[in-house]
């Protein structure tokens, strides 16, 4: 599932897959927009068909965020 979601992330941020890792930020991803980070959380919510609290989405500060709270909605990744 890790798969699936960092070829979203790639396709949304236009960079490859294997620059992506759980540190990766806005300040390591310089696509990582805050429109670009807009989109990747409703292709999330799409995607896994879960929906992010306004503060789970203000929580978000690297990829590993992403995960924990995809993980606390029951998505699993590994």
């Amino acid at each position: 599932m890790s798969e699936k979601l960092y070829s979203l992330i790639s396709k949304i941020l236009n960079i490859s897959q294997d620059e992506i890792n759980d540190e990766s930020n806005p300040q390591t991803i310089s696509t990582w927009t805050s429109f670009n980070g807009y989109v990747m959380l409703y292709e999330l919510e799409q995607t896994f068909d879960v929906k992010f609290s306004i503060d789970e989405a203000m929580d978000v500060k690297n990829i590993a965020d992403i995960k924990r709270h995809l993980k606390n909605h029951g998505v699993k990744l590994d």
